[in-house]
This record gives structure tokens, sequence and C-alpha cells, in this order.
């Protein structure tokens, strides 16, 4: 169901006062609201409603947000603004105070960036080892590759590759273990291994059984936005407004997760960074990356090395695509993303924290 209006915050900007909640009473003047419960605010919305041919969108700051007439749509406001500024809950045990940054590990033969580098089990615990030291936070091990125009791989060739690296990380480190996987038998599986998080590009809709295994693992989950098929999805892909139809997807199925039986403190949203968008759609997915708060729960970003950032700056090979990749890892905190995932786990550290202290004005008390 589409809804009515959507809210994006805008003016986002490090708070150095004292932290405001919704229904503090008696601010004589409101400077902002904290955006998903962390150390960014905001100061003002654009108020984003569907329309014949385009989406009317307009602007305006905080205190008209409270003290404006909103009519038949105040209840619906007042919800998402709640949703906007609420603190989120820590996922597998990791606070979301600060961005945290998942590092890929591909166990395949054909990911777009790094197929075949790490197919070697050994290989594939060596480099998520090295990822952790670099500071990575998450390890996101992967069997199947999603990229367009990608074959399904087998059930028992995915298991195959990455239960044993799953098993070996575990032994060697105390990081976050996610299992990228599309297959109800491999979550199962990479659970009892021990992973930590379950992180299914189809957001549950590939495989029948997934949800109801997901729900019994009882796990965090993250739920991407996808257009169609790997194979076929960036064929030609079809929106209204591709930034407001993401969102209601998402929310479809954060609304079928919690149906489901897993509780939204454990549910993480994905855009979706090129499945099924072309360069058009994924940077307006971009641009309104902080409309996603409205969600209620945390929001991943996995824009490292895609095709976009080859688009826009004319770079065909994946490994040459640091730079651009930096920027969108940029971008997304900026926007108050509270999970980057990417290849090049320490040169994004490196920028995440010369960005936080940049804005912030300080480099002390940051992690």
């Amino acid at each position: 169901m589409k809804r009515s209006i959507y809210l994006q915050p805008t003016a986002i900007f490090w708070d150095r006062s004292g932290r405001r909640a919704i229904d503090e009473p008696d601010i004589p003047e409101w400077r902002g609201l904290p955006l998903a419960g962390g150390r960014l605010s905001f100061a003002a919305l654009d108020v984003l409603t569907r329309a014949t041919p385009e989406t009317k969108r307009r602007t305006i700051v905080l205190g008209d947000a409270f003290s404006g007439d909103w009519g038949r749509e105040a209840l619906a406001a007042a919800d998402i603004l709640e949703e906007l500024s609420t603190q989120r809950p820590r996922i597998a045990g990791l606070s979301l105070d600060r961005p945290r940054i998942m590092g890929i590990v591909n166990v395949t033969p054909d990911s777009f960036s790094d197929g075949g580098e790490n197919l070697d089990a050994e290989k594939a615990i060596a480099h998520g080892l090295a990822l952790v030291a670099e500071g990575a936070d998450i390890l996101d091990i992967g069997g199947e590759s999603t990229r367009p125009q990608s074959d399904a791989v087998a059930l028992d060739e995915e298991l195959r590759r990455v239960i044993p690296v799953i098993e070996g990380l575990c032994a060697k480190t105390d990081a976050v273990i996610s299992i990228d996987t599309r297959k109800a038998e491999v979550m199962r599986r990479a659970a009892a291994a021990g992973a930590d998080i379950l992180n299914d590009v189809s957001a549950f809709t590939h495989d029948p059984d997934s949800l109801a295994i997901a729900a019994e693992t009882e796990l965090p989950v993250v739920i991407m936005h996808a257009q169609g098929d790997p194979k076929t999805m960036n064929d030609n892909p079809q929106y209204d407004d591709v930034v407001l139809d993401v969102f209601d997807y998402l929310e479809s199925r954060v609304q079928a997760c919690v149906a489901a039986g897993i509780p939204k403190s454990k549910i993480v949203v994905d855009p979706g960074i090129g499945f099924g968008k072309h360069l058009h759609h994924n940077v307006a997915v971009m641009a309104g990356l902080s409309l996603y708060h409205g969600l209620g729960v945390p929001v991943l970003l996995g824009a490292s090395r895609k095709k976009m950032i080859g688009q826009l700056c004319n770079v065909d090979d994946a490994k040459d695509r640091v730079s651009g990749s930096l920027a969108t890892a940029i971008a997304g905190v900026g926007s108050g993303v509270q999970i980057v995932r990417v290849h090049d786990v320490k040169e994004t550290k490196q920028a995440i924290e010369v960005w936080r202290a940049c804005t912030a004005g300080t480099e002390k008390g940051l992690d």
C-alpha cells in the first residue's frame, strides 16, 4: 500500500547541543531532532506526495512540522516523525551510535569485483580476518553472486562454499558474521554454523521457506530492495518514483517480516543500489537515503565499486572505483546510514573517521 505522504529529513547536521525528544515540553526554539537517535540531527523536512506526472515536494523547517496544520495527514506525519527520530536498538550486539562497516567476503568465482579471489575456504577466512584487522565490524559471507546477469548457484555448491568459511571465522574472530544468501536451507545451516545476521537481497521473496526459517533462527535480518531476478533485473526496470517505490517495497517487507515473527528491532533495510536500477535510479536513491529512516529501522548502504561509479566517472574496472566508493560511503553516513557494506575496509574506515571528526569539530569522544 502506498503512503499518502513521505517525510525526508534535510538540513542534517552534527548537533553539538543537548539531545531533544519529540514530546519534550516548553522548548522555545526547535534546532533539530536526532536522526534515528544518532549523533546527527535534522532541522527541516521535505514533504513528498505522489502526483502526476512528478512527485510534489515542499520543504518545511522543523518548527512548522509541529505547528503547521497537517489536516487528515496529522497522524501519519506524527508517526513518521517518531520513526525518524527514535534511537535504533543494537543489531547482533553492535550499537549503532556510530557507522558500522560490513566487509565483503565473496566465496564465488564470478562476483563483479573480486570473483575467484577467495574461492578457497582458507583464503576466504584469511581475507575475512584481514578485513577485521582493518576495522570491519561485520563480515558478510556470500557464496552466490547476485551481480546483474549472474546465474543461480545450486544449493549444495553454495553450502560447500560458505559453511566452512563461517565455521572458520567463528573460531578465529569475535566479529559479527553475516550470511548473504537467498536460500532458506543456507540460512538454516549458516545459523547453526555460527552466523549472526541473515542478509537476503530478495527480502525473503526468492525462497518460499526463507521467511519462516529466518524467524526460527531468531537472528537479525537485512532485507534489500531489488526489482526482478539478478539474471534480468537491469534489462528494463520501471518505476513511478524510484525513491518512493523503494520505500513502499521495503515497508511492505518489514511488515511481512514482523507478521512472520521477526521483531522490528531485528530488521535492517537496504535500498539496493544497482539491483534493478539504472544510473538515474541509483543516483536518485542515493539522494533520497535519509527518507528511509522513516521506516523506523537501521539502513544499510551497499554501493561499493558498483557500476554506478563506473558510469559516472568512466571507470570500467571495478577495482579502480575505490575513490568513488569512498564518496558513496561518506554520502551514506552523512545521511545517517548506520551500516556501509564495502570491499575496501581500511580506506572506508579512514574516510569515515576523518569525516566524523571534521563534522563534529572535535577529535575526542567519537567512539
